[in-house]
């Protein structure tokens, strides 16, 4: 087989050794939040290695301490002022929407997909941390939802929230946005594995790659391919959907002002003064 040729990148770290493509997210500055940049390149990662057996896992972690603290608001903001010719969909829902089919692409991927979550671990990268096959939550990580704190909502993310952990916890989380630490994300079962520090992370990394490594490499594919069949019926039909909500939501005033709140570090006008800024 050829060698393997990894795509150009400029918002991610790209490393690969014995059969594992290490992706990283490296927007420290922003805590790797997902530019349109950035999605556009994990998808062009994946799709590099789609085809390949001899790739058996693809390792997602954030640079800086942080996995992602979700999509970039300044990617929506442009959204949000561009003009809209007569009879051409809304911006805002087309971007939405293809973080949604790139959610997918993950998902899908033939490989064993293994996050690494530090740090944020909110919004789309909460996403990420639920598409992947084996999560492991490092001590510090935060999950949250922050989309309703904002005004608008997880629409690409909700429905893979759903499939993860059950609609029973998935509304909870989503009507109050609460923090969810390390060791409650793996009870909830959004990650498999606690990690206290990095270091255990690592062992815990090349323990799960060495377990993959066991398995065959076409069966994996094949197998995950069977049990996506069962959970993937009306998904792109509810993330069309959910993309056209999402743009009537964050074109609201109330989103608006959720979006400037984040921006200035304190509370929208619908939360109390004391609670905490989004």
């Amino acid at each position: 087989m050829s060698p393997l040729a990894l795509p150009p990148t400029d918002t991610l770290e790209l490393v690969h050794a014995d059969g594992v493509v290490h992706v990283t997210l490296a927007r420290p500055q922003a805590r790797n939040a997902m530019s349109a940049a950035m999605v556009r390149e994990l998808v062009s990662v994946f799709e590099a290695v789609r085809e390949r057996r001899d790739v058996r896992v693809i390792v997602l972690r954030g640079s800086g301490g942080h996995f992602c603290a979700g999509g970039d608001i300044k990617d929506m903001s442009a959204a949000r002022s561009a003009t809209i010719a007569p009879g051409d969909p809304d911006p805002i829902a087309v971007m939405n929407r293809q973080f949604g089919a790139a959610l997918s692409v993950f998902n899908a991927a033939p490989q064993a997909v293994i996050a690494v979550c530090e740090g944020a671990v909110m919004g789309g990268g909460f996403g990420l941390a639920c598409v992947a096959d084996v999560t492991i939550a490092v001590e510090g990580a935060k999950f949250r939802l922050p989309e309703t704190s904002l005004g608008v909502t997880p629409a690409q993310i909700a429905p893979f929230i759903v499939q993860r952990v059950g609609i029973t916890h998935a509304r909870r989380l989503a009507v109050t946005g609460a923090r969810l630490g390390a060791r409650d994300a793996v009870a909830l079962g959004i990650a498999h594995r606690y990690a206290e520090d990095t270091g255990e992370a690592e062992r815990l990394l090349a323990h799960v790659i060495d377990e993959v490594r066991r398995c065959e490499p076409h069966a994996v594919a094949l197998t995950k391919q069977l049990m996506l069949k069962v959970a993937a019926v009306e998904l792109e039909e509810v993330l069309d959907e959910a993309a056209r909500d999402f743009a009537d939501a964050a074109r609201s005033d109330a989103a608006v002002e959720g979006m400037t709140a984040f921006m200035q570090r304190r509370p929208p006008a619908w939360a109390p003064a004391t609670k905490e800024p989004a």
